[in-house]
């Protein structure tokens, strides 16, 4: 049973919050930063190994039983916030929402801290140069410190695709072929090339 991998709710949203809020008070940025990055690390355990997911899921394990075994793997190797954090989250039946939780907490981080993380999805891979420069483009837009993840989706035509939170903006070109047959299929071919005249001769006017 894997961890709970669904958009914030409201309660995942009070757990973030309360625990953004002890960082802060605890050692302000870098502590917030300290643990979204521990949480991080855990989740990416989690997906990457089978059993300790299921460790952190699965209503089968007492919650006694993982609380000590919480103990013998996290105690004195990550912050001791985080390791409490993961026992109230235990006590309270909602460690499998880990995900949830760790993924409103770093929606709050970026928006406090003035950053945004931003997934850039291409059909061929971006290289240093293209990578600063979409960055920079993305920082004057979003006018906020970009953190940026790229990403090759083999499927993609060409064009570019963004993903900000649970926000996408798709500006692929099978995207736009996909438009163009569905705007082709409503308006009827007729329709469409009468439209396509108008555009043509206009342009002409415009150039005589």
């Amino acid at each position: 049973m894997p961890l709970i991998e669904n958009q914030p709710d409201a309660v995942a949203k009070v757990y973030a919050r309360s625990l953004f809020e002890l960082a802060q008070k605890q050692g302000g940025q870098a502590a917030v930063e300290a643990v979204v990055g521990e949480l991080e690390e855990i989740i990416d355990l989690a997906r990457a190994n089978p059993a300790f997911g299921e460790l952190l899921s699965t209503p089968a394990v007492t919650t006694s039983d993982r609380a000590a075994s919480l103990e013998r793997i996290f105690k004195g190797r990550v912050g001791e916030l985080t390791y409490r954090f993961l026992r109230v989250l235990n006590a309270k039946g909602r460690i499998a929402e880990l995900a949830s939780i760790a993924g409103a907490l770093d929606t709050l981080m970026q928006a406090k801290f003035g950053r945004v993380e931003v997934d850039v999805f291409t059909a061929e891979p971006m290289h240093g140069d293209q990578i600063r420069s979409m960055k920079e483009r993305l920082s004057r837009v979003l006018a906020k410190d970009v953190i940026l993840h790229p990403y090759t989706e083999a499927g993609m035509i060409g064009g570019v695709k963004f993903r900000i939170g649970d926000q996408l903006v798709d500006a692929s070109v099978a995207t736009r072929l996909r438009k163009f047959k569905d705007q082709l299929e409503a308006d009827g071919s007729a329709e469409l090339r009468s439209r396509m005249g108008r555009v043509i001769d206009d342009s002409t006017r415009g150039e005589a």
